[in-house]
């Protein structure tokens, strides 16, 4: 039995109601998932922190640093199903010519729209598992997905404006233009 400290004895003796901590009555904060680029952990991140330098909480990484990651079969399931962020995928290989004119283009649009979405590149050269099940026929590929699904797709490389109109519908927030 624990003991009791002088000021609970007190507030027992004089008849005083006791306030005992409740984390059911604590105001609820609007919680993210968000998986690191770097090393694929899931952190739960309140929506005020989106952008404002949060870190992973296992390699001390920024999580919104305006960088691409590179998704692979090891790191899919984490990046794609844990995260609550919608998630751009540029499937991509290193001899196609569009994809290399598409890759300034889709890095870009990362930095300016890292805080309201994940950007991933999937090497189908080298993942062709990857490719395969996300049917890729013909590159550059870009994918939207929400929440683990595919909401969109779109073939060809596109200019920076036009990739960004295309991406504005599935987009959520703000964007921040210093990821």
């Amino acid at each position: 039995m624990r003991r009791l400290t002088g000021a609970v004895l007190e507030k027992l003796r004089s008849g005083s109601r006791l306030t005992v901590f409740n984390p059911k009555r604590l105001p609820k904060m609007d919680l993210l998932h968000i998986p690191c680029n770097h090393c694929s952990a899931v952190n739960k991140l309140p929506v005020e922190r989106i952008g404002a330098g949060a870190r992973c909480g296992r390699c001390k990484q920024s999580l919104f640093d305006g960088k691409t990651g590179t998704l692979t079969a090891g790191n899919a399931s984490a990046l794609l199903g844990w995260t609550e962020l919608p998630v751009v995928i540029d499937c991509w290989a290193a001899w196609c010519g569009p994809c290399k004119q598409f890759g300034p283009v889709f890095e870009q649009t990362a930095r300016q729209f890292g805080t309201r979405a994940r950007f991933l590149k999937l090497d189908t050269e080298t993942e062709q598992q990857m490719a395969r099940k996300f049917n890729i026929r013909s590159i550059p590929t870009l994918i939207v997905m929400r929440k683990g699904q595919e909401v969109a797709r779109q073939s060809g490389a596109m200019s920076p404006g036009q990739f960004q109109a295309w991406l504005a519908p599935h987009l959520q927030g703000p964007a921040s233009d210093t990821a």
